[in-house]
């Protein structure tokens, strides 16, 4: 409580008078700015109340209220502790007027000249004269009695005690109790200020009760400090009253407070300007980092767009290894610059809000939003890069496959056809017998058999073209041009043989007698030739599956064509028989075969031999399906190895999830405790990496093995990625937050049993345990806390101030740190601009200027030069040369103007 008795008594001439005048002037200025206006109604009308109260009484509006000039008058009765004359109880304009008078003249006898303000304005309801007024009063009356740099009082002062005593041996001040029991302390205060009164090297720490008693004799005796504690009470104590002992050693700083003004004000702006170089370099780190993060994120995100296909598969591997040599090297340390990117951004702002400076804006494009966007591009690409590589090998996978297949069957129908032209163009027929144009006839006719039976292959062919030229096989151009003469090729041999078999049935109505043994062997041959041919070509095609049912379908149709090798055998034999039968019928008749049979080119000596390669051929199908289903349950085997590993991993991650959420609601014990033991926890956390590193070894042998499906586990290995980081982020925002509570703590002074109510009380209220509270849990948790804020309407009231604190963004729910900002700002005290302007103003002897050598006198050599390279020139008329305007320099260091 400020001693307004005690403010009457101090010299009103001149020095009072001028620092009035002062005052006035600068905040009339200010009352033209409407904002202003508004903020001091609000702290004017609160302040009289204050007051008022005593008296039984209070305002609700303070240019109304006073405008008859009663309750002004007894607001200065109030705080002056004296009597005014008698007010006019009349309710006439001119009976206001005279007792709005009394109480000016009053303000006036106090030594303060009143400016422009006049009693039929305050009458009138003047907001601007009446605010005006007010302040005059306040500045008067209501001045603090002790303030030490820009902290808390007892933060001051044991840091005032600290420094007086630093010198002294057997001195150690780390607080108000126990620090004070051997008594060295209070005469190492005495002797720095006045070595004459004390001899210390002549005490003994091991006489306490000596060392109170002189102590106190002397500061009674030559000090006018009275005598307020008895030496045995401090010696026979374990822990000294604290209150006590500040109550006492603030009695030793107002007396030597005089002497320590300059040094006090000197250490104020180097602490300010401590806190704030230090805050531009975070600013500068977090511009470098922020810079290059994105900088790497816009190189990084073209050559995962960039989407050239390779010719072979070989090419696309490469592509996959140099993809996985980034994901595993080259992207972990920007994961871990891009989380100490957001830790450092968090200190910096809470450093800036615990020091009451302007909120830390980067430059455009590199907020921690913009960060995070940027990365979720990178990682939206990195996924599409990845699907990509796959979708690319299995189509050149199919494709090399396709191309193999259609160069073969091409080849085999290029072997077909070689000789059919001239056959189909000769006129053989035209100097033939009947019976020699009959079997011409013939022969054409299993020519046709022949031909449809190979248009299935031609479809073939085509279709394999078309689906090579659909996935953009890169020679697409020479199997275009193999394909298109193998069709212009098939349509020649069509019309030539339209052409050959109407000329043998013109000829045909003069010929007779037809061989038709011959012809049955022919037509009997021609199919079951073809049919091996088929049965070759099937046997010997390439094959591509990617799980056991596939290969065990192949190796079923197997067994399938294997059982009608039987059948086939006989149809074999029954040919064979036709052309036995035509040699025994022309032996037994005596007949001489011209050679072999008119009617086709198939022997069955042809026949024994492509019977024979395809049974040779079929064990050794048999050995490349049992080869491929050994790779099938191989890879079985690599997708449940997989599997159990994700299966553990991925409980883990959701387990240590659940956990830190937990812990961070849960932990006890001082910050220190749950910094240490969050970080033990990380550090736990991470000795988990080798099982991970184990899983990306397992991921690694699946996709050697182009395995695309598990159908053991749920989890992708992307997934489990994503899973991880965000489990080492929270970890890491955790500790994060109880820093910036160690932060919060000690520069505002809170002590730890106030942040553990806080801290009870929020949890408390956080039913769901979210990590915030909604408005009605936050309204709750103040009432706990002692808020009158239980009948304030929605968005109204004290209630409503509160929230537009903690909650700015409006998003209705308030978080801890929040909570905890908003009550150090209840419970403490931050520097202010206008500290540290008169802070300056000390060292500049009471000038608006101050000169480079004065800075240089009364600061550490490099703030002082920070000062004098930032510090605008003097403009005013009372300036010198070399003069140096701190005022605009003060107000620029809390955001109120630029440099």
């Amino acid at each position: 409580m400020v001693d307004y008795h005690a403010a009457n008594n101090q010299p009103s001439a001149g020095g009072v008078q001028t620092y009035m005048e002062q005052e006035n002037d600068w905040d009339r200025d200010l009352l033209l700015d409407p904002a202003w206006e508004k903020q001091q109604r609000k702290t004017f009308t609160a302040w009289c109340n204050s007051h008022l109260r005593k008296a039984g009484t209070q305002i609700e509006n303070i240019e109304e209220d006073f405008r008859d000039g009663l309750k002004l008058m007894l607001l200065l009765e109030v705080i002056s502790g004296e009597r005014l004359a008698k007010p006019e109880r009349g309710k006439m304009r001119v009976h206001k007027i005279n007792n709005v008078n009394k109480a000016l003249d009053f303000i006036a006898s106090k030594g303060v000249k009143l400016v422009s303000i006049g009693a039929e304005e305050i009458v009138d309801g003047n907001a601007k004269m009446t605010l005006g007024m007010i302040w005059t009063i306040i500045l008067r009356f209501a001045i603090q009695d002790i303030s030490v740099e820009e902290t808390s009082a007892k933060e001051g002062l044991l840091l005032w005690c600290q420094r007086k005593t630093a010198p002294y041996k057997n001195v150690n001040v780390q607080n108000f109790h126990i620090s004070w029991k051997d008594g060295l302390a209070f005469n190492a205060l005495i002797h720095r200020h006045r070595p004459d009164l004390i001899d210390y090297d002549s005490l003994r720490k091991d006489d306490p009760v000596h060392n109170l008693n002189n102590a106190f004799e002397v500061a009674e005796k030559h000090l006018d400090i009275p005598k307020m504690l008895d030496a045995e009470d401090i010696v026979n104590t374990a822990r000294p009253d604290e209150k006590a002992i500040m109550t006492y050693v603030s009695s030793f700083y107002h007396a030597f407070s005089g002497a320590q003004k300059a040094e006090t004000a000197a250490n104020r702006i180097c602490k300010v300007l401590a806190v704030n170089q230090e805050n531009e370099q975070m600013m500068e780190d977090y511009e470098k980092l922020a810079s290059e993060l994105l900088e790497w994120i816009r190189r990084t995100i073209p050559w995962l767009e960039n989407r050239t296909q390779e010719k072979t598969v070989n090419e696309m591997q490469a592509k996959q290894e140099d993809f996985r040599d980034y994901r595993c090297v080259h992207k972990p340390p920007k994961v871990q610059e891009k989380c100490q990117l957001e830790i450092s951004f968090n200190t910096l702002q809470t450093k800036l809000r615990l020091s009451n400076r302007p909120a830390f804006m980067p430059s455009e494009g590199r907020m921690v939003s913009d960060i995070n966007g940027a990365w979720h591009t990178l990682e939206g690409a990195e996924k599409g890069y990845e699907e990509w590589i796959l979708s690319e090998i299995r189509r050149l996978e199919r494709l090399e496959h396709l191309a193999e297949k259609f160069h073969q069957k091409a080849a085999i129908h290029q072997s077909w056809t070689d000789g059919k032209e001239a056959m189909l163009t000769q006129k053989d027929y035209e100097t033939s017998t009947l019976s020699e144009v009959k079997a011409l006839l013939r022969k054409h006719e299993a020519f046709e058999s022949d031909l449809a039976a190979h248009q299935d292959r031609v479809e073939q062919i085509a279709a394999i073209a078309q689906e090579l030229n659909e996935l953009d096989y890169y020679d697409s151009a020479s199997v275009n041009a193999c394909c298109q003469k193998i069709c212009d090729q098939w349509d020649v041999l069509g019309a030539l043989t339209q052409s050959r078999k109407e000329s043998l049935e013109r000829t045909e109505k003069q010929l007779e007698s037809i061989d038709e043994l011959y012809l049955e062997y022919a037509k009997r041959a021609a199919p079951f030739n073809n049919w091996m041919e088929g049965a070759m070509e099937d046997l010997q095609d390439m094959f591509i599956v990617h799980n056991i049912e596939e290969i065990q379908g192949l190796i079923t149709a197997h067994e399938q064509f294997k059982s009608t090798l039987s059948e086939a055998n006989k149809e074999r034999e029954a040919i064979q028989a036709i052309q036995a039968e035509v040699q025994k019928i022309a032996q037994s008749n005596g007949i001489k075969l011209s050679g072999a049979n008119p009617y086709t080119t198939i022997t069955p000596e042809s026949i024994d031999s492509k019977w024979e390669k395809a049974m040779a051929m079929v064990p050794q199908r048999d050995a490349a399906l049992q080869e491929e289903l050994n790779k099938q349950n191989s890879n079985d085997s690599l997708r449940a190895t997989f599997a159990a590993q994700a299966n553990t991993v991925g409980a883990y991650i959701q387990a240590k999830m659940e956990e830190i959420g937990r812990i961070s609601i849960e932990m006890n014990g001082t910050l220190e405790d749950q910094l240490t033991s969050l970080k033990e926890y990380q550090k736990n956390i991470m000795s988990y990496m080798p099982e991970i590193n184990k899983l990306e070894g397992y991921h690694q042998l699946i996709q050697e093995a182009l395995i695309f499906d598990n159908q053991y586990t749920a989890y992708t290995m992307e997934h489990l990625r994503v899973g991880w980081e965000q489990l080492l982020t929270t970890i890491a925002r955790t500790i994060n937050e109880v820093e910036n509570q160690i932060l919060t703590r000690d520069a505002k002074g809170i002590s730890q049993e106030q942040l553990y109510e806080y801290r009870a009380s929020f949890n408390h209220f956080d039913k769901d345990h979210s990590g915030a509270l909604m408005a009605e849990e936050f309204k709750a948790c103040l009432i706990s806390l002692g808020y009158d804020v239980e009948n304030d309407k929605q968005g109204d009231g004290e209630f409503a101030r509160i929230m537009g604190i903690v909650d700015p963004n409006g998003s209705g729910a308030v978080t801890f740190q929040a909570f905890i900002d908003f009550m150090s700002r209840e419970t403490t005290d931050t520097d202010t601009a206008d500290q540290v302007i008169a802070s300056f103003k000390i060292l500049a002897g009471d000038k608006n200027f101050i000169t480079a050598e004065e800075l240089r006198r009364e600061l550490p050599p490099d703030q002082a030069e920070y000062c004098i390279a930032r510090m605008a020139p003097y403009t005013g008329p009372d300036g010198a040369p070399g003069a140096l305007d701190y005022m605009s320099f003060s107000t620029a260091l809390y955001g109120e103007s630029d440099l």
